[in-house]
């Protein structure tokens, strides 16, 4: 294990990479998923089939592919952009419908009367989702916005493959560099994402719990 103290550096810099790019993806992808909800329940029909098309496109496509059309399709396109901005952005543009599905659940979980109720004495789409049907679906919509963020931070690992140095592409420089210790260096570099998914899965369970008894 003396080499991963000596490789600390290396592993930590992609521990880091890995969760500076999981920040910004969540930061561009929930707005972006709130958005792509509020179309999908939204009164005009337009807006729900632009949505719709958008989701149900990224949820069934492959995220490589999603990332190749990113990194090599676009440059040829004549926009060039850094490797870590495409990776960001094939995360965001990947990850957002999966976002906007979940809060799609959990407004649909809000019982209808509730909305009706809201129209019947005057309220508008906009004023009844912001103070009628949003409230009371914020606490069932927390934890599947959770495992989809333990999903994302999987996910990530994409990234390794083109051009990104991030946690799985720092295993890949500690493998050539340290040929005979590569089952502890994959060990070392699950137990980094382990960081991150089980707090959040520990998170994610008790909210769920919650949302159990206050239902």
């Amino acid at each position: 294990m003396q080499f991963l103290i000596e490789s600390g550096d290396v592993l930590l810099e992609g521990f880091l990479a890995t969760l500076r790019m999981l920040a910004l993806t969540v930061l561009l992808a929930v707005p972006l998923g709130v958005v792509l909800a509020a179309m999908r329940i939204s009164p005009v029909p337009s807006l729900r089939w632009v949505a719709t098309g958008f989701t149900e496109l990224l949820r069934n496509t492959p995220l490589t592919l999603v990332f190749f059309l990113l990194v090599f399709v676009v440059p040829r396109l004549g926009v060039i952009v850094d490797f870590q901005v495409s990776a960001i952005l094939a995360l965001t543009l990947y990850t957002a419908p999966f976002y906007a599905e979940a809060i799609r659940s959990g407004v649909n979980s809000v019982p209808v009367g509730q909305a009706e109720a809201a129209r019947s004495v005057g309220l508008t789409f906009s004023q009844t989702a912001a103070h009628v049907i949003i409230p009371q679906a914020v606490r069932s919509v927390i934890p599947p916005l959770i495992n989809v963020t333990i999903a994302l931070t999987k996910n990530t690992s994409v990234a390794g493959g083109f051009f990104v140095f991030e946690l799985f592409a720092s295993s890949k420089r500690l493998a050539n560099n340290h040929a005979d210790e590569t089952i502890a260096i994959f060990l070392a570099i699950a137990a980094c994402y382990l960081l991150v998914t089980i707090p959040l899965g520990r998170i994610a369970d008790r909210l769920e719990k919650k949302v159990a008894v206050m239902r």
